[in-house]
């Protein structure tokens, strides 16, 4: 729909249209002509708006039109528009327009100014050496973090927006020069495709763009670090913002990731080794020390030490529950502490946490219902699950699947399951990239790199695994 010669026409079509309370129609005098502002009150710099585009228009002597008025706006990002659905989609956005009486066109102005929290550290990654930067829900600001990480002209930001009602900005940034191109492609394809009435976080961003819809494993990566997205970008990764969302996508995504910690290449080596190795011994005694010790109890009496099993044997007599039931009992309290815990206020979730810890443990073991190894080994499966703590909501949903199988048919189920497991994670995949590499498919020149690490000055080249152009991310010394 074309605009109308005539301002007051104009006027009522956009009031149609633009019928919420908090979008303001203000009338001023640019020369011998009426000049209409339409802007949203609570997102636009109305400091900004008097000074950049009522002041120098008011002073305004030529006979104005758009053409010539667009020239005389104090603000870099002022753009022409020629049709009424253009420009309510520029106001409902937060952009400010510009009608003149006699004109048939209008000027799109970006004055947005949203509130947004400070650049802190994030609460889920903090590191005692490192950036301690985090993204905010700012979009420009998120990209401007990273910006200023990284200065190349090859450095590429793709804006889509997604959201039937929302809207929503979405940033796909890369580097053109060593991202593959087919992965940066087919991001930007699904991205588009995605028909959603609104995006309020990444999340949802990343479950449309994946292709298993229903995997185990999540399929893409996540940050709230600048520092940390930039060096995904610059192994040839791409990255994805989102306004509205602290939390930045990256893909291609390796599963190995998740054992790696941006403070790793802030120290030595060494320590960042034995770091990530106990991170690794954490998540297999995560899953597999709950249902090992019940399906000991039950059909393994044979593998465990007569000391030991002395003392189980103590420690269970009298409890009403059998092994299985025992630990999905102490499984279902832990789980129930852990969500009231968060779900609750600050301070009472602290107390919460105590209460049940202490309290509730200890009176559970005096009075029958559970005994102390199956506290113990439940606590220590629970804390050893959140050294990765990326990896939280798959693996608890195995952790319970393992209590189940050794729960029914013992040690063999759970080496069928940890097979089963195996064969599902070797052949997943998303953009063409194993989630298993460089293990599999086999990717010798990408190991210096994954559970253990070499000096970092050793890394010479990006991890073949994702697909990078350029390959070579250090030069060597002689050259």
């Amino acid at each position: 729909m074309k605009f109308n010669l005539q301002l007051k026409k104009n006027q009522e079509t956009l009031k149609e249209r633009l019928s919420s309370s908090d979008v303001v129609f203000f009338e001023f005098k640019i020369s011998n002509k009426n000049g209409l502002l339409i802007y949203d009150d609570p997102v636009t710099d109305k400091e900004g708006l008097g000074k950049l585009v009522v002041a120098p228009l008011s002073n305004y002597k030529k006979s104005p039109d758009i053409e010539s008025i667009c020239k005389h706006i104090f603000s870099p990002q002022a753009e022409v528009v020629y049709d009424v659905d253009t420009a309510v989609d520029s106001v409902v956005t937060g952009n400010c327009l510009l009608l003149i009486d006699g004109d048939d066109k209008a000027i799109k102005i970006d004055l947005l100014k949203y509130t947004s929290r400070g650049i802190t550290e994030p609460p889920t990654s903090a590191v005692v050496k490192g950036p301690r930067e985090g993204f905010t829900e700012n979009l420009k600001t998120n990209i401007g973090l990273i910006r200023r990480r990284i200065k190349a002209e090859s450095f590429t930001v793709e804006k889509i927006t997604v959201g039937k009602y929302s809207k929503t900005d979405v940033s796909v940034m890369y580097l053109n020069d060593v991202a593959d191109d087919n992965i940066v492609k087919t991001v930007i394809d699904r991205i588009n495709k995605i028909d959603i009435d609104g995006a309020p976080d990444s999340s949802y961003i990343a479950k449309s763009i994946v292709e298993h819809k229903v995997a185990l494993i999540k399929q893409v990566g996540n940050t709230e670090k600048p520092d940390i997205l930039m060096a995904k970008i610059l192994e040839g990764r791409v990255g994805i913002l989102v306004d509205g969302s602290p939390i930045a996508i990256t893909v291609p995504y390796l599963i190995i990731e998740d054992f790696q910690s941006s403070e790793d290449y802030f120290q030595n080596h060494y320590r960042a080794n034995m770091q990530r190795v106990l991170r690794f011994i954490s998540i297999v005694l995560a899953l597999m020390l709950p249902s090992s010790f019940v399906a000991a109890q039950l059909f393994h009496l044979q593998i465990i030490p007569l000391n030991f099993l002395l003392t189980i044997v103590n420690s269970i007599k009298g409890i009403p529950l059998s092994p299985s039931f025992e630990m999905f009992f102490t499984l279902l309290i832990f789980e129930i502490l852990n969500e009231a815990s968060v779900r609750m206020p600050k301070y009472v979730g602290m107390a919460l946490s105590v209460v049940g810890a202490l309290v509730l443990g200890d009176t559970a073991v005096r009075a029958g219902i559970v005994s102390t190894p199956t506290i113990m080994i439940m606590a220590l499966s629970g804390i050893c699950l959140y050294t990765v703590p990326e990896l939280v909501d798959s693996m608890s949903f195995l952790r319970l699947m393992y209590l189940i199988v050794a729960g029914s048919i013992g040690g063999y189920g759970m080496v069928l399951l940890t097979c089963f497991l195996f064969i599902y994670l070797v052949s997943l995949e998303n953009f063409n990239v194993p989630v298993m590499a460089p293990f599999a498919p086999m990717k010798a020149a990408d190991f210096k790199d994954t559970l253990l690490m070499t000096n970092l000055t050793s890394m010479k080249r990006r991890p073949l695994s994702i697909k990078p152009k350029n390959k070579v991310r250090m030069k060597n010394d002689e050259s």
